[in-house]
C-alpha cells in the first residue's frame, strides 16, 4: 500500500466532465495498480475501477460504464479518472488506492486498505 493525493474534483453541473487526478510520488508507478473508489454522504465507500499495470481497465460500477474512463502516465506518476455524462449521482469524495499485486487483490482486500489520502470532492448539480 503506497498513499496517493488526488485531485481536480469540483462542482459542476449535470452533463459536465471533470478529469480526476491520482498521484503516486513515493513509487515507480509502473509496477502499481490503482483503483478508483467513491464515497457519497451517508453511503459505504464503493469501488468505482481500476487500472492494471499493463493498462487493462476494469469497471465496477455499472453506472460509471460508458461515461467514465481510466488512464495511466507512468512518467507523471499519475493516474487519471475521465468523467463525463456526470450526474448527481455521482456526487462523491473519490479516492484512489494501490496494489503491486493486482486490481482483483486491491479490490479483494479494499476493507484492510489503510492508506487512503484526502480524496477529492466531485459534486454534481445544477
Amino acid at each position: 500500500q503506497v498513499q496517493a493525493v488526488e485531485s481536480g474534483g469540483d462542482l459542476v453541473q449535470p452533463g459536465g466532465s471533470l478529469r480526476l487526478s491520482c498521484v503516486v510520488s513515493a513509487v515507480i508507478l509502473d509496477y502499481y495498480n490503482i483503483g478508483w473508489f467513491r464515497q457519497a454522504p451517508g453511503k459505504e465507500r464503493e469501488g468505482v475501477g481500476c487500472i492494471s499495470t499493463n493498462n487493462e481497465t476494469t469497471f465496477y460500477a455499472d453506472s460509471v460504464k460508458g461515461r467514465f474512463t481510466i488512464s495511466r502516465e507512468n512518467a507523471k506518476k499519475t493516474v487519471y479518472l475521465q468523467m463525463s455524462g456526470l450526474r448527481p449521482e455521482d456526487t462523491a469524495v473519490y479516492y484512489c488506492a494501490t496494489d503491486f499485486w493486482s486490481c482483483d487483490r486491491l479490490v479483494r482486500l479494499i476493507g484492510q486498505y489503510d492508506s487512503w489520502g484526502q480524496g477529492t470532492q466531485v459534486t454534481v448539480s445544477s
